[in-house]
């Protein structure tokens, strides 16, 4: 299968919060979209492995993604290096992305910033003849690097190099995102309470959706920033 885009996450659900309205409008207009988890955010404080998985494949029953899977990666342990970025070669030579989403190069969890950068360096290393990979038993893989890598934004406040129009698009996200029932703002839970539990963060993603969109002059937004300039053909691309 060979995707338009491929959304790639640390955990289940970062990629719904970073890029969730984006990935519902793509697919709106017919592109093919799917969503790789590195790790199933087994010590997250609140839920288990298996509730979050649960969770994630009912996200992506809600965004209409063409696949989801999970790389099993050790949450908080994984790391950049070649062990870890031959497995991820291995998905991008897969699914064959023109775009690929990750996670925000700087941020408040450690796994955010380290997968940023091992999503980054596979989808580079992925284009190169040398590296020779196959899937189980399967023929080598032909190389494949993606045309670009853009960067969701997430917990803290980075300023955007570019903003999608997301107008339309949010409920879907929200809807997405609150399919993580163990994760988010519920006033009967027994659960500890976390730094996303909160009622104030769960209001955040409509509110920083409505400020990205009021700097684009839209109503909602979604940033991203990039590794190289964004290339237009024409000024009148621009809007």
């Amino acid at each position: 299968m060979k995707l338009d885009i491929l959304a790639i996450g640390a955990h289940p659900d970062d990629v719904e919060l970073g890029c969730g309205a984006t990935i519902a409008k793509e697919v709106a207009r017919g592109k093919k979209v799917g969503i790789i988890d590195l790790t199933r955010g087994e010590l997250g404080t609140r839920g288990t492995a298996d509730t979050r998985d649960e969770e994630a494949f009912n996200a992506a029953k809600i965004l209409n993604v063409a696949m989801r899977t999970n790389m099993k990666f050790a949450d908080g342990f994984f790391v950049n290096n070649k062990e870890h970025q031959i497995e991820l070669i291995k998905e991008i030579r897969k699914y064959r992305p023109e775009i690929v989403l990750c996670n925000a190069i700087d941020d408040r969890h450690i796994d955010h910033g380290k997968g940023s950068k091992l999503v980054s360096e596979a989808c580079f290393l992925s284009g190169l003849r040398k590296i020779e990979t196959k899937l189980d038993d399967e023929n080598y893989q032909e190389p494949w690097r993606p045309k670009v890598v853009y960067h969701y934004i997430q917990w803290k406040d980075l300023e955007p190099d570019i903003i999608v129009d997301v107008t339309g698009f949010i409920e879907k996200k929200m809807e997405a995102v609150l399919a993580y029932k163990t994760q988010f703002f519920d006033p009967d839970s027994k659960e500890p309470q976390t730094p996303i539990s909160s009622k104030n963060f769960t209001d955040s993603i409509i509110y920083r959706a409505r400020n990205a969109g009021r700097l684009i002059g839209t109503e909602y937004g979604e940033g991203f920033t990039v590794e190289r300039y964004p290339a237009v053909d024409s000024l009148f691309d621009l809007k």
